[in-house]
């Protein structure tokens, strides 16, 4: 197991990536914090099938777009684990609007749970990551930086400054022997879209990814797993600063 006795903390865990990265951790031996704003039976869920399969965690409910919150959840697993080796900033919003029609409300909300969070997260566990030189903080941007994207104004402007975040974040802690890196995930196939998209958006979609990338499916959770395995794990210990695109070669750069 390549996470073996490891702590890591995934926001926005309770569905989506969030939660498949939860569940792979655990099963490569890490102690995970599986982390929620407003769904707890749905982290509660997350939790039982990492129980299930043999794995330790525990859910949380954090809104990390508060500072409050974000002591909280990380005082909370330094009590019961004792440390924390992993932080992966993956809690976001998504939602589509006209570019000209977001209110300014809206857009500080998102950059609060886009951005704000990372820098938070990043923040409050730096200290035990610094007591121990070792830690691995794992942000997630999106393939949208590379392709701009109607209807997203607000949350492409948020996974750019992301990856600026990464990039200079990996400057100040490169001499605790922490490193900090970025996936950019491509369109991943997940329940949320279901939700929020009718079958013919998401059937049009996959028509469109098909042409677009070298892989012609849509890419689903367990597509990416992976990447944030290698960046949590000791293999990546000299790689710090990173965007990893993960999108079955829709953007080549």
């Amino acid at each position: 197991m390549r996470l073996a006795d490891r702590v890591a903390i995934i926001t926005g865990s309770s569905r989506s990536i969030g939660a498949a990265v939860a569940k792979r951790y655990a099963r490569e031996g890490a102690k995970v914090v599986i982390n929620y704003r407003s769904h707890p039976e749905l982290a509660e869920q997350v939790r039982e099938d990492i129980a299930a399969a043999g794995g330790e965690a525990f859910a949380i409910q954090a809104d990390v777009s508060r500072e409050e919150d974000v002591r909280r959840m990380v005082e909370e697993t330094v009590r019961r684990y004792g440390k924390i080796d992993i932080l992966v900033n993956n809690a976001a919003m998504d939602p589509r609007k006209t570019w000209h029609e977001i209110t300014t409300e809206e857009w500080d909300a998102l950059m609060g749970v886009n951005v704000r969070s990372q820098f938070l997260c990043a923040k409050a566990v730096f200290p035990y990551m610094k007591a121990q030189s070792y830690g691995k903080i794992i942000n997630v941007s999106s393939v949208t930086f590379f392709t701009g994207q109607k209807q997203f104004l607000h949350y492409v402007t948020s996974k750019g400054a992301i990856i600026g975040f990464t990039r200079a974040l990996a400057r100040e802690v490169g001499e605790n022997s922490i490193t900090v890196n970025c996936i950019t995930p491509g369109a991943v196939l997940t329940e949320t879209e279901y939700e929020k998209v009718s079958r013919e958006t998401i059937e049009e979609s996959a028509v469109f990814l098909a042409k677009a990338q070298c892989f012609s499916r849509r890419e689903v959770a367990a597509d990416v797993e992976g990447a944030f395995v290698f960046l949590a794990s000791s293999d990546s210990d000299f790689i710090t600063g990173q965007t990893l695109n993960v999108d079955g070669g829709w953007m080549l750069h």
